[in-house]
């Protein structure tokens, strides 16, 4: 039967389309407004659509209908997709039920959980990041708070000693822990034992 009225008639109305509002997909016309996902009703355009003997979906639809089926398919590499393909008239869940994903006994962010395993500064007890960290006795420290436990000079990875998890200068480090006599510690006399 000739067309005698008009343009092509729609892949998904069957009215008629006119050219100033016609898509073509797969060898049909659709009006721009008809131009939808058949499983999730999402507009399409020539870089979403996926087109199956008669029908049109979007890629996730198409893969989700069509694709491969199983773990790591259909959303990208590595996801496991919890779609029941309800929507789009499959039976995804065949055979034996899931075993329920375990879950955590603290629903803790992410974010704190990361934030819980920053090291604390032993001087001042705040977190160290590691554009702020200095590592001294076996510990990490902030760059202000790397200073000798007594005269409180600034401290480098040359002049630093460490006793009881304290920082202090070489000085001062002999002087207080280092051997006592003549020679040792700045002092002048043998110091007598009483």
């Amino acid at each position: 039967m000739p067309n005698w009225g008009g343009g092509a008639k729609c892949g998904a109305c069957e009215k008629t389309v006119y050219h100033a509002e016609e898509i073509q997909c797969n060898g049909r016309s659709f009006h721009k407004s008809c131009f939808l996902c058949m499983a999730c009703r999402k507009a399409l355009d020539s870089t979403t659509v996926a087109a199956h003997e008669s029908e049109i979906y979007c890629k996730t639809c198409y893969g989700r209908k069509y694709g491969p089926k199983g773990v790591g398919f259909g959303q990208g590499a590595g996801c496991l997709s919890t779609d029941t393909g309800d929507h789009l008239g499959l039976n995804l869940q065949q055979g034996s039920p899931k075993p329920a994903r375990p879950s955590t006994p603290n629903n803790a962010s992410k974010f704190a959980k990361k934030m819980a395993d920053v090291d604390k500064c032993p001087r001042c007890g705040k977190s160290v990041y590691a554009a702020e960290k200095i590592m001294g006795g076996g510990k990490p420290w902030h760059k202000t708070c790397f200073r000798c436990a007594i005269c409180g000079k600034s401290l480098e990875s040359t002049n630093v000693t460490d006793k009881d998890g304290e920082l202090y200068c070489k000085v001062c480090y002999a002087k207080n822990f280092g051997p006592k006599g003549i020679g040792f510690g700045g002092l002048t006399q043998v110091e007598k034992k009483e």
